[in-house]
């Protein structure tokens, strides 16, 4: 009771004699707390194992790492690449031309206070198309309105080029030469208001190239091969030569047809003739002589009247600046204005006569009779105020085109920077063109195999030592593992030795061992691990003795590594998982067989579950033995207390009889006196 105190340290007598009897249960929950402790010692081994069984897995797997591809490229600013694992290794070459843009549109600047009307505004790029009703209002809230509805297809914004005035920039999100931003209804009038774009006359290029250029007959005949030429679109006509460049489409002659184009010439220089002479004549042979009786008689000399000779007259110089002429359909032609010399090229326009009209041109004609200059002609074009009027942005940020890469001197053009169609499997990004060719390298990915390797390995040496501790009480082998921080290495120590008893581990860990060392074939032989840098003992010959290298860890000389995945890159593949008869399911191999012991221990009612599983029932026996020993000593203890407080109760009647007794007798005493 509260303020009531014992004489005889009831509690202290009680306590003790619970001490004892609380034994057999401390026992049991030591007994408990180390069957969890091995449990959780399992559990690490088991984490272990999965990591090592992961990383072997990966190694030899249909997503091995060495079937990984990469791309390489010689500048990365210009053409990236990306490959898919079935690419073979390659190196190829890449022109980067031009990259794909879309259409970019900055309006002329106008005033803050500037309205957009209300009208049906309509914009395609391509294939896409968005309209929409615009009730009128400021310039942001176009730009609203707008991206609100062509996210993805076209967008607006506005760009403020001074105090009080902004631009507005529309741009399609569509590269490509076919995906031109288009407008339409109210949305081409506002264009054309703010300057986006302005009117433009249809003028046509005709191409100069080895299609569109034919020499004439007498050229073929003159068969020099350097009297017509084409270079970079310019067509260089020697002199006496003739050339036509046709016209790839028809082109129907209306008023006002216009042909333009740019001449020059070049005059040679020009020498005398050599001085004529006059034939040598006839060569007349001897007439011969006649002996008889010693006496030699010559015949007389042959004669051969020769004419007059008279020098020839020297060549004509023809100076003859017609050179240009048109041909029709029909057959007939008209010749242009006489062209100039000049010493650069200088440009030229003639508008085909009303007498024309109608007639189909089919080619412009440079038939050079000049003896003594060459004629150039270039930038032919073709405008006809009769087409429709097109229009052309005013202040183009930049235009649709397409990317245009040329690979080995082929040209690819494609509607998007990334072309995945080239080559198979590979897919190609290109970023800005350059005219120095870029080489793409596809080739094996092996710093993803390195640091598989090096995982693979890390994850192997973990779990050895995890076992070495396990089973053995040698404390050098935590001083060993620098890497631990303090924290771990305590831990370490307090589990060491735990399975010393045990040989599961232990055989485990031979099994290991005997894997890694092992050889094992490959498509050109047999091969160990230790021949790429990765072994149990990497020492050089000469090495101190270190009993460290001799507990299982595996080590890797990063130099011998680095040569074999350069070298010997499919000799390792099969070195870690080979298929040996030729199904397609891997059976052999370092990694395969470390992933087959090791599948035992971990899969699902595997030896460590088993384990596991025996530990559990084990706990569960003793947590209800302790939970009846908690009982029986609860009762022991009330059964104590109840005791020692009837004894205390005992003696205070005794020690109460006592003193009645005694003053009784003091009584007693009194009276007698």
């Amino acid at each position: 009771m509260p303020g009531v105190s014992s004489r005889f340290n009831t509690d202290g007598i009680i306590e003790s004699l619970m001490k004892i009897e609380r034994i057999p249960r401390d026992r049991s929950e030591q007994e408990k707390e180390a069957l969890l402790a091995q449990k959780r010692y399992w559990q690490d081994v088991n984490r272990r194992m999965v990591s090592l069984r992961d990383s072997a897995r990966q190694l030899y797997s249909f997503q091995n790492p060495f079937n990984d591809r990469i791309i390489t490229s010689s500048d990365g600013s210009v053409l990236t690449g990306t490959a898919i694992r079935q690419t073979t290794s390659q190196t190829k070459e890449f022109t980067v031309r031009q990259i794909a843009q879309s259409d970019r549109f900055l309006s002329s600047p106008v005033d803050d206070s500037f309205t957009v009307e209300a009208g049906a505004y309509t914009f395609s790029s391509g294939a896409e198309r968005i309209s929409f009703d615009f009730k009128g209002g400021s310039l942001k809230e176009f730009v609203d309105a707008f991206n609100r509805r062509g996210k993805g297809t076209v967008e607006a914004s506005f760009v403020t080029i001074q105090s009080g005035k902004k631009s507005l920039l529309i741009e399609s999100k569509i590269t490509g030469a076919g995906n031109t931003l288009i407008f339409s209804n109210a949305a081409l009038d506002m264009a054309l208001k703010i300057g986006i774009l302005e009117q433009q006359i249809n003028m046509r290029d005709i191409p100069i190239h080895a299609a569109t250029v034919n020499a004439s007959s007498q050229e073929a005949e003159r068969n020099t091969g350097q009297a017509v030429t084409v270079d970079n679109g310019s067509l260089n006509v020697s002199a006496t030569a003739d050339a036509n460049v046709m016209f790839p489409d028809a082109t129907i002659v209306n008023q006002g047809l216009t042909i333009s184009f740019e001449t020059a010439t070049k005059v040679r220089a020009t020498e005398p003739p050599p001085k004529a002479a006059p034939p040598p004549g006839p060569s007349i042979p001897n007439t011969g002589s006649v002996t008889f009786n010693g006496i030699v008689i010559d015949s007389a000399p042959s004669s051969v009247p020769i004419p007059e000779w008279k020098p020839p007259e020297p060549p004509v110089r023809i100076d003859d600046m017609n050179v240009i002429s048109l041909t029709f359909a029909d057959g007939t032609t008209i010749e242009l204005a006489p062209i100039e010399d000049t010493t650069g090229f200088t440009q030229v326009s003639f508008q085909v006569p009303d007498s024309e009209i109608g007639k189909t041109l089919v080619s412009l004609s440079v038939v050079n009779k000049n003896t003594h200059r060459d004629v150039s002609l270039r930038h032919i074009q073709v405008m006809d105020p009769s087409d429709p009027i097109n229009y052309k942005p005013k202040n183009p940020v930049s235009v649709a085109q397409d990317a245009i890469i040329s690979m080995e001197g082929i040209d690819i053009s494609r509607a998007t920077n990334t072309i995945d169609d080239v080559l198979p499997g590979i897919t190609l990004t290109v970023k800005k063109p350059s005219d120095t060719p870029v080489r793409i390298t596809v080739e094996a990915d092996k710093e993803t195999i390195k640091d598989a390797i090096i995982t693979f390995v890390g994850n192997y040496n973990r779990l050895m030592a995890e076992i070495n501790v396990l089973t053995r009480t040698d404390d050098r082998i935590v001083q060993e593992l620098s890497y631990l921080t303090q924290e771990e290495q305590e831990a370490m120590t307090e589990r060491m030795g735990t399975f010393s008893k045990d040989s599961t581990l232990t055989q485990y860990k031979n099994a290991m061992q005997n894997t890694v060392t092992a050889p094992y074939p490959t498509a050109t032989g047999t091969a160990l691990l230790a021949k790429y840098g990765i072994g149990t003992d990497m020492r050089m010959s000469g090495s101190s003795y270190d009993a460290s290298r001799l507990r299982g860890y595996l080590e890797i000389d990063e130099k011998k590594l680095d040569e074999a995945l350069e070298m010997n890159l499919t000799e390792m593949q099969h070195l870690f998982g080979f298929d040996t008869n030729g199904d397609l399911i891997v059976d052999s191999g370092i990694a395969y067989a470390l992933e087959s012991i090791t599948r035992p221990y971990v899969e699902i009612g595997g030896l460590i579950s088993i384990r596991t599983a025996t530990i559990d029932s084990r706990v569960k026996t003793n947590e209800q033995r302790i939970a009846t020993l908690d009982k029986q000593l609860e009762e022991k203890e009330a059964a104590l207390r109840v005791q020692y407080s009837q004894m205390e109760s005992a003696y205070d009647r005794m020690e109460q009889m006592s003193n009645s007794l005694d003053n009784f007798s003091r009584q007693n005493s009194n009276g007698n006196r």
